[in-house]
């Protein structure tokens, strides 16, 4: 079974117009579009280490394992015999013989289940745990240059995990300890969401589960080495990407005006026809509420459709969002 996904988030984003008029920008919702802000969360990491650890993880990731330099990191997914989604993480080199690979927090145990399933008569061992984490966004992050540039102290034990996001990118300090940076903005967990959603970056248990085809998320170009050998999966992968990644569903990015009210599960309907369903919302970001949600092929996309029970006006936009 996947984990249950955080009740909280099934809250509905529903601000009246007047007081979404009248409120100004947040200080870390300002910064993420002109210098830095920071957001203080979890990821779970796998410590997959031993003379073995390239080789295996070679065979069983989407990504070029033995392409890694050392302190770089590469988005990845760990896919289903079958192809479909089993975990999309990241994965970070930190010496010869060992690698991190950090996942959406609640998400280690599966990614762990996952990966020492096929682990046999092989050196390397594989060790869960959940990690605190700060996440750095936004234009002045210092993104390919690394936290000294605003001159965060990362801990000794500490790894800088990169987060090339298409318009706001930055790193993740993973194994984080203590209070945010004093000089940096700190953003509320509904606008660092925002902003995920406005860059179009898929969430294990919301856009990602074990249903879900790769391309229809977007995020092969981003985990998937097409010069690597073969790995866990690779087939339905290579013949989606054959065929144009014309996937019967695809991630869009949904717009709405203030007091719209919205939920992840909410049905997306055009001309009375069901056309997709909402995955995530957040109710803060420097374009106004925000979501992600599949639609088909047949949805009327880009434009506009409407949460079907309320007929509320959406507007269905490309990736990533403003």
């Amino acid at each position: 079974m996947y984990p249950v996904d955080d009740p909280s988030r099934l809250n509905r984003v529903s601000l009246p117009v007047g007081i979404l008029m009248d409120m100004e920008p947040s200080p870390a919702v300002e910064a993420f579009e002109s210098s830095a802000a920071v957001h203080l969360g979890t990821r779970d990491v796998l410590v997959v280490s031993g003379p073995d650890a390239a080789e295996y993880l070679q065979g069983q990731i989407s990504q070029d394992v033995n392409g890694l330099s050392l302190g770089e990191s590469r988005a990845t997914l760990v896919l289903q015999p079958q192809g479909k989604v089993d975990a999309y993480m990241r994965i970070t080199k930190v010496a010869d013989a060992t690698y991190w690979l950090d996942v959406d927090a609640g998400w280690g145990e599966v990614a762990q289940a996952r990966l020492e399933r096929f682990k046999l008569r092989v050196d390397c061992t594989i060790e869960q745990q959940a990690m605190p984490a700060l996440s750095v966004r936004g234009a002045g992050s210092g993104a390919g240059a690394g936290p000294d540039v605003l001159g965060i102290d990362v801990p000794p034990d500490a790894v800088v995990a990169a987060a090339p996001w298409p318009t706001h990118p930055g790193y993740d300090v993973l194994g984080w300890s203590g209070e945010a940076p004093v000089s940096l903005p700190v953003a509320t967990d509904d606008e660092f969401d925002g902003l995920r959603i406005r860059n179009g970056v898929p969430r294990m248990g919301a856009e990602l589960d074990d249903a879900t085809i790769p391309a229809a998320a977007g995020v092969v170009d981003a985990s998937v080495d097409f010069t690597k050998g073969c790995y866990v999966g690779q087939e339905l992968v290579a013949r989606v990407d054959s065929r144009g990644s014309n996937t019967p569903t695809r991630l869009w990015g949904i717009t709405m005006a203030a007091g719209v009210a919205v939920a992840p599960g909410d049905a997306l309907v055009s001309d009375g026809a069901e056309v997709g369903t909402v995955t995530s919302v957040a109710g803060t970001s420097a374009v106004g509420p925000v979501a992600l949600a599949y639609l088909k092929r047949s949805a009327p996309a880009p434009g506009p459709l409407a949460i079907a029970g309320s007929e509320a006006a959406v507007e269905a936009v490309s990736l990533p969002i403003g």
